[in-house]
């Protein structure tokens, strides 16, 4: 524990999350400061809880970190697929950013199974 910017898991929600906000800084997306401010504020929160839960003192307290990191990765990417339906991003920006949530998702899945034993 302690060690959470070497977790692939961090660095890949870090790396969304600077995505997020480089695609959400032109055209209609930076206009919408509704849908960009919360997207933005969900992929902050993949990585954030997923440092901070590493940080603490025992596994509980950690798992309990990594699903609300899970659940902010669901969050991105219902808020992908509204933001592709509405025009503000592309299919293939879209299907990245699916592909990322899905990769993440499933790191965490893999990383709370670990911390359970």
């Amino acid at each position: 524990m302690g060690k959470f910017q070497e977790l692939r898991v961090w660095q890949r929600a870090k790396n969304l999350t600077v995505y997020i906000y480089t695609i959400t800084s032109d055209g209609k997306f930076s206009k919408d400061f509704g849908l960009r401010d919360q997207i933005r504020r969900a992929a902050v929160s993949i990585a954030s809880n997923v440092a901070e839960g590493d940080e603490l003192g025992t596994n509980k307290q950690a798992i309990n970190y990594f699903y609300i990191a899970k659940g902010s990765t669901a969050e991105v990417l219902t808020q992908t697929i509204i933001a592709n339906e509405i025009g503000y991003i592309d299919d293939t920006i879209c299907n990245q950013i699916k592909e990322e949530c899905a990769a993440i998702a499933g790191m965490l899945t893999r990383l709370i199974q670990a911390r359970r034993k």
